[in-house]
């Protein structure tokens, strides 16, 4: 007899039935993530009668995309969730400065291998790298959660892809989730759950595992795990105490589609404008000048990607002409930053560090692009538009490509620095 997924035991355990892909089931949430969009699913909430939460320690709403408020009315959009947060009594509400969702949910120990976790971001594929199932769902379908805990969920096929080789040095994950969309496509991944496995995943840190998972959306994932080991238990035991139930996928267990990729040889990638499956070798793209290069988001703004762009830039300064914002994906990181001297040495070499946030990559109150400019970006999404203006163009490359091409002032290799 055929063992189970990863996804087939996860959604059956919150299911109550033995789910298999393909079908519908009514699965129980383990934890349900807003951030600013909360405003939306509270006007919802509101409409389907709804009065009490269905249980305020499973939910956690925090502040990141427009932080602090840039407007009046992003002003007031806080104001009016601060007010229901009050209200409902919700322990875990985290206000302007603390960073982002899945940067924030992971440090605060609300993150656990096999929960079933949804959140009103698309990137909450993030929660993947510790071996959980966590997918973005819309503000509709999060007051329905708020309100019963349960939401109707199609189980997914299971995608693995296998690793092999070892990074080289200055190529990282995000070179290899670069190279894996760019193979795939945008909808490879169509609905599927992903699994990352092999020895290039198993050396990773579990950040590099983050960013995996967080671009597996990309590719149309509806969930991107990497399988728990002894690093994921250390870094969660630094930040909970709740029992950690790792969930596999059987041997014996039905793979719907199998990728294999090596890294051994692999370089430094960049996805060119404005797709993010539109993937090159960076010296095909060597001396495109760049106005603005961004290093952080949920992608890539923690304590390793700032730490990979310090030593690139370490005692020497931005090119001139060309601006470099640098963006913690957390208050943890920030002060893990200034206290390890790597921001200290980020500002000396002419950075701009902005408040842990979403910013420039949500496009709407940091870093925004003139017409005709060029820039390089660590994020995660490169459409057009983006960041300001529909007229500029976006390359998305790994935090060592960022600040190389920061240095030169143009897309540069950074094995060449």
């Amino acid at each position: 007899m055929a063992g189970t997924t990863f996804a087939q035991k996860v959604l059956s355990r919150a299911s109550g039935e033995d789910a298999v892909p393909g079908q519908v089931v009514n699965a129980r949430v383990d934890l349900a993530m807003s951030h600013e969009s909360a405003t939306m699913v509270l006007k919802s909430f509101r409409e389907i009668g709804a009065s009490n939460v269905w249980d305020p320690d499973r939910i956690v709403i925090l502040f990141d995309h427009r932080v602090p408020a840039y407007s009046t009315k992003a002003a007031e959009s806080h104001r009016m969730v601060r007010k229901f947060a009050s209200e409902q009594d919700l322990p875990n509400f985290y206000d302007v400065g603390e960073g982002i969702c899945h940067q924030v949910l992971p440090e605060k120990g609300h993150v656990l291998p096999g929960r079933l976790i949804v959140g009103t971001d698309s990137h909450t594929t993030t929660y993947g790298a510790f071996g959980a199932f966590s997918t973005g769902i819309g503000a509709t379908e999060m007051a329905a959660v708020w309100a019963t805990g349960e939401i109707w969920m199609r189980v997914p096929e299971t995608m693995r892809i296998r690793v092999e080789g070892e990074l080289s040095p200055r190529v990282t994950s995000k070179d290899l989730i670069l190279e894996i969309i760019g193979t795939l496509g945008v909808d490879g991944a169509d609905y599927m759950c992903v699994e990352f496995t092999g020895p290039a995943i198993d050396s990773m840190t579990v950040e590099s595992r983050m960013t995996l998972s967080n671009m597996s959306m990309e590719m149309g994932a509806k969930a991107g795990v990497c399988f728990p080991d002894g690093k994921t238990v250390s870094w969660l035991r630094k930040r909970t105490l709740m029992e950690l139930e790792t969930v596999l996928t059987d041997q014996s267990a039905t793979i719907d589609r199998n990728e294999d990729f090596d890294v051994s040889s692999m370089g430094p990638k960049v996805a060119c404008p404005h797709r993010v499956d539109n993937v090159v070798d960076v010296a095909e793209l060597k001396g495109t000048h760049v106005d603005q290069a961004v290093l952080g988001s949920c992608t890539n703004g923690r304590l390793e990607d700032l730490a990979a762009a310090e030593e690139i830039l370490r005692g020497k300064e931005v090119a001139k002409g060309t601006r470099l914002i640098v963006v913690p994906a957390s208050r943890e990181v920030y002060l893990d930053a200034v206290e390890s001297g790597i921001a200290a040495s980020l500002l000396r070499s002419k950075a701009i560090i902005v408040n842990p946030g979403c910013g420039p990559c949500l496009g709407g109150h940091q870093g925004l692009l003139a017409p005709g400019e060029v820039c390089i970006s660590s994020t995660n999404r490169n459409f057009r538009g983006r960041m300001g203006s529909p007229e500029a163009d976006i390359y998305l490359a790994s935090p060592y490509t960022v600040a190389a091409s920061a240095l030169r002032g143009e897309i540069t290799d950074p094995r060449e620095v």
